[in-house]
């Protein structure tokens, strides 16, 4: 938004570039690298943005930006030892879409496993395992299904190196493998193209009649804007006309979104009351410049989020079990954290991530009124990290996620579909609900111990992690 301008903005473009390194570093110019034009005005819309909005601007080190070679490195050595969340891109369109459920894509979640021997020693052999696909996608059409194997990638083993491909690739080839008693053999080779699609966030909506309880099942992906003009608004109304008596609410593989649709799928879940009266769901601390700014002017919408009392569909549950893991984070876990202290919730799964702080995505046409200063570097965009929250009754800083209150494995070797009540988290989180045992699937243990390794389901999955404020910051009067 080309109107936006800093609050506090008092860098000034040629006082950036005239920025200076410590004495105990100084090296003749003449033996320093310089940084090419292109990057220096790079490096000045950086540390312009990160002077003024940071979180943590005070801990920054000096640096002289002339001699920045790097704008990614150079961003990187800006961060404060706790942030492991902000982030920049040369590709700021492609990571609009993507935050936005727009992508160019398989259509398909991985984790990626490593057997382990007997002593827990890795074996070196890799694989990747089907967590879930989207209808229509090319992994749909390729017939890939929850806990279905993947061992090779365009003929060559998974490796390090190569694993990306399976997110990053226009077309890739395949190879299944099948789990026998003695390891893994070769399956079938079928290749797919990627293609652009509007990700549906909402994967599964569906009842489960048990015991005499109507349970609702969802199963929510991201946290993308255009939230009431889209199924969570159809999943929400479809609860609610069934009259479901409990809600168990999937987010094991959701890492976050927007606040505002955080927000909306919040007021539609909490007590009534709670939502009519438009009580606090969560606080912002930003920086003290702004922080200061916002109480001067009792600019609460700044200070952070209430419940939206005008959301269309009001289930008003006293009582939700969330399905989570390690991929539950963000706007996922500010889900958690912000209805705890108005009801009970109830995790089930493993740790959720572990992400309390909310980021902005700046371009260069936030911070210039004429499109000839940033031209040449208009693609770049970063998301420094602006506001901590906490709910409210102070809960912050869960650096170690949300510990579930029952520890439940996420399946995958073998896997039972998602929304089936032989599914480990949601079989448990039925079982609680009913006091009813449930038969499990059948199946048998997995002969083989092995270890996920990384997981994800776009190239962009380190960005969707961050909780994006929206509104962008506004003109100051």
């Amino acid at each position: 938004m080309k109107e936006i301008k800093y609050l506090l903005l008092s860098v000034l473009f040629s006082a950036v570039l005239l920025s200076g390194c410590k004495k105990d570093d100084i090296v003749p110019e003449e033996e320093k690298e310089k940084a090419s034009d292109l990057t220096l005005k790079i490096n000045a819309f950086i540390k312009t943005v990160m002077n003024d909005v940071y979180l943590w601007y005070k801990e920054m080190p000096v640096l002289d930006i002339k001699y920045e070679t790097d704008s990614k490195a150079y961003f990187d050595k800006l961060l404060y030892t706790e942030d492991k969340w902000s982030v920049i891109t040369d590709d700021v369109t492609t990571l609009e879409g993507s935050l936005e459920g727009v992508e160019t894509t398989f259509g398909y979640s991985l984790a990626f496993g490593q057997f382990v021997n007997q002593s827990g020693t890795p074996t070196g052999e890799y694989f990747a395992i089907v967590e879930y696909v989207y209808p229509n996608s090319p992994a749909s059409e390729a017939s890939l299904m929850r806990g279905d194997l993947l061992v090779k990638v365009n003929g060559a083993g998974i490796t390090e190196s190569n694993y990306a491909d399976l997110f990053t690739g226009s077309t890739i080839s395949v190879t299944k493998g099948i789990l026998g008693s003695s390891g893994i053999s070769l399956g079938s080779t079928f290749s797919m193209t990627a293609r652009v699609m509007d990700l549906d966030p909402v994967l599964l909506c569906k009842i489960i009649e048990k015991s005499g309880h109507k349970i609702g099942y969802l199963m929510y992906l991201q946290f993308i804007a255009g939230y009431d003009d889209t199924s969570l608004k159809t999943a929400l109304q479809y609860l609610k006309d069934n009259q479901i008596t409990d809600l168990v609410l999937d987010l094991r593989y959701n890492p976050g979104g927007q606040i505002s649709a955080a927000q909306y799928l919040c007021s539609s879940l909490a007590p009534q009351n709670i939502v009519n009266d438009m009580k606090r769901l969560v606080t912002f601390q930003w920086n003290d410049k702004y922080q200061d700014y916002w109480t001067a002017n009792e600019t609460d919408a700044q200070l952070g989020v209430r419940f939206d009392s005008n959301v269309p569909v009001k289930l008003s549950l006293s009582k939700i079990y969330i399905l989570t893991g390690n991929g539950s984070a963000s706007a996922s876990e500010l889900t958690i954290c912000g209805l705890e202290p108005y009801m009970n919730v109830i995790l089930i799964g493993d740790n959720t991530y572990g992400k309390y702080t909310g980021s902005i995505l700046f371009k260069p046409e936030d911070i210039y009124t004429n499109t000839s200063q940033y031209a040449d570097f208009k693609d770049w965009g970063i998301m420094p990290i602006v506001i901590r929250y906490a709910n409210s009754v102070g809960v912050t800083n869960f650096t170690e996620g949300f510990e579930p209150d029952f520890q439940v494995e996420d399946e995958l070797l073998p896997a039972a579909p998602l929304g089936d009540l032989t599914e480990p988290l949601l079989k448990k989180a039925v079982e609680d609900i009913t006091g009813e045992i449930l038969k499990g699937s059948g199946k048998g243990m997995m002969p083989y111990r092995f270890d996920v390794i990384r997981r994800g389901s776009s190239r962009f999955d380190e960005q969707k992690r961050n909780l994006f404020i929206n509104p962008p910051l506004p003109e100051k009067k």
